[in-house]
């Protein structure tokens, strides 16, 4: 397992009872968690100084607590890169911080590059991965179907200095963009992407990963370069195991081009366990070093 380290404007405090305690910059969120199954006893005593609790509702969705002040937008910074934050519907904050492993690990592959990359980033969200390439130097295509998170993005990019990099914001459904872009003969040296287990597109369109996934992954692959360098699928959906994404990024993708393919576990430290909780799959394919 790949698990974040040196983020420290964010910590996974404790994991009990199907809760996480988390201390976002100054301010401690408890949200659930279903894999978190195990009940030790929440000894820490910042469980009960928490600024909000989010409660889920039996009937679906649910709805924050706020027990102390909290701003409406606050930020955090993860190396050179500043977030800004705010409670949302379903849990959410904004940022996904396990994903800290993979902007570290695309910014090492862009800068070994040493050479501008052409990257495109689907299911972009609020811009994580969008704004770790364009610090290392590459050209950005962030995709998303919503046009709250893209322009979330923007804001992100403008709070990290990099609202000059050479960078495409894009609303719409990646899958269509995906096929147009083919059409057009576009290609792409690295290819990101974080797709949800259940979603809709910008004008209602189904989303479901198990039954879409082959081809959204047949059609994206078509868009490597020749000198392509890497090819990133996160997943968090808990039906594909790491053998069944690694299958399949190997088959639908890589075809003869070589390279390795690998799937690990991304996770996150829990600092009152001294264990990991685990946070979901990333399939990455990287070109062979010469």
């Amino acid at each position: 397992m790949r698990a974040v380290e040196n983020f420290s404007d964010y910590e996974l405090i404790d994991a009990d009872h199907g809760e996480r305690l988390e201390r976002w910059g100054e301010i401690l969120l408890i949200r659930p968690d279903p894999q978190i199954i195990w009940s030790q006893g929440k000894k820490d005593p910042r469980w009960r100084s928490a600024h909000a609790v989010y409660h889920r509702s039996a009937s679906g969705g649910g709805y924050w607590e706020t027990l102390k002040p909290v701003p409406d937008v606050w930020s955090i910074q993860y190396q050179d890169l500043t977030f800004r934050l705010k409670p949302m519907g379903f849990k959410h904050t904004g940022l996904f911080p396990e994903q800290a492993v993979n902007w570290t690990w695309t910014q090492e592959i862009i800068r070994r590059e040493n050479r501008p990359l052409n990257v495109l980033n689907l299911f972009a969200y609020t811009g994580g991965a969008t704004l770790a390439c364009l610090n290392a130097g590459a050209k950005v295509t962030h995709v998303d179907a919503s046009k709250g998170m893209v322009q979330w993005a923007k804001e992100n990019a403008a709070a990290s200095g990099l609202a000059d990099r050479p960078v495409r914001w894009l609303v719409d459904d990646c899958l269509k963009f995906v096929k147009r872009e083919i059409r057009r003969g576009n290609t792409y040296d690295g290819i990101i992407m974080d797709p949800p287990s259940y979603g809709r597109g910008p004008n209602g369109e189904v989303w479901k990963l198990e039954q879409q996934l082959g081809e959204l992954l047949t059609e994206t692959g078509k868009l490597l370069s020749e000198n392509a360098v890497f090819f990133l699928l996160n997943s968090y959906t808990g039906g594909l195991s790491p053998s069944i994404l690694n299958y399949m990024v190997e088959q639908y993708v890589v075809g003869r081009r070589g390279g390795s393919v690998t799937t690990d576990e991304i996770g996150l430290p829990v600092t009152a366990k001294n264990i990991v909780l685990p946070a979901g799959n990333t399939t990455v394919w990287q070109k062979e070093e010469t």
